[in-house]
């Protein structure tokens, strides 16, 4: 399906637009003839993005925007439609990455990202799906898990456990669009290597070396392995454009986690790290 037959005129609300996956997002979006609007807490970020977007013709709207906060959500929906009418597609996008042990990771951080990660997600989809109920207009609601949401990685078990949470929601907020025979397709996006970001980003709380390697070499392995945001934005449009649920920056490595998810769970089996993940660990 051709994205920009499906989406060009349209507006898309895009969270974390300010870096990464979601500014990927955002060019891809107005390339093809979208208006924009810019949610993310970093306004240097989206305002600049915003500007380089217009430059190009296209209309952008930034609006600084926590998706912890509930009342700001909805100030953005508002945003939107006031200024462009109607929205087309949302991608709930914005989460952050922590690296550490279980309990070493300060309180403060497991809250935070579980706010941004699973509440910013859940939160964003309700208020932009009942704008769009209310309107009875197409529209496409995509929500950005991980491919980590297949899979289990020490050190990492509020990111993992927060995408689980992001693709169980997403599942079951698909099955109630259908059951309302409501005009609004649901997406679950699962990138894989995406060169962003979110390891600089994440919070600098100091752990042990070994947590300090592995947050290196994950951050070095996504920086020189993985696609563009620009390249995982088309990618992502694409799929969100062709009525697909599972939509994946790379289809292979995803129907492999998939597969090897599936045999761990019909077997009961113990958990165990995937080859691939060992050398982390070395």
């Amino acid at each position: 399906m051709n994205k920009a037959k499906i989406f060009k005129g349209g507006t898309a609300v895009i969270t974390g637009a300010g870096s990464g996956i979601g500014e990927g997002l955002a060019r891809v979006a107005a390339a093809i003839g979208m208006n924009v609007v810019l949610a993310d807490v970093a306004a240097d970020r989206i305002a600049q993005l915003a500007a380089e977007i217009e430059a190009t013709g296209a209309a952008a709207l930034p609006v600084v925007t926590d998706v912890t906060d509930i009342a700001a959500l909805e100030r953005l929906a508002d945003a939107a439609y006031d200024r462009f009418g109607d929205v087309r597609l949302v991608v709930n996008n914005a989460g952050i990455e922590t690296i550490g042990f279980s309990w070493d990771i300060p309180d403060a951080t497991w809250d935070r990202l579980l706010s941004i990660n699973v509440r910013g997600v859940v939160h964003g989809s309700r208020i932009f799906a009942r704008h769009m109920l209310e309107r009875g207009t197409p529209g496409y609601i995509a929500n950005v898990a991980s491919i980590g949401a297949l899979g289990m990685m020490p050190t990492q078990a509020p990111y993992m456990m927060s995408k689980h949470a992001v693709l169980s929601f997403t599942e079951c907020l698909y099955l109630e669009m259908q059951l309302k025979n409501a005009p609004i397709h649901v997406s679950a996006v699962l990138p894989a290597q995406v060169a962003t970001r979110i390891f600089e980003d994440a919070p600098a709380d100091r752990q042990s070396d070994f947590v300090e390697r592995q947050r290196a070499m994950m951050h070095g392995m996504i920086s020189q392995m993985g696609l563009t945001p620009v390249e995982a934005g088309e990618v992502i449009l694409d799929g969100i454009a062709s009525g697909a649920f599972w939509v994946s920056t790379h289809p292979e490595t995803t129907a492999q986690m998939a597969r090897a998810r599936s045999d761990y769970l019909a077997a009961l089996a113990m958990p165990a790290l995937a080859d691939q993940a060992k050398a982390l660990f070395q």
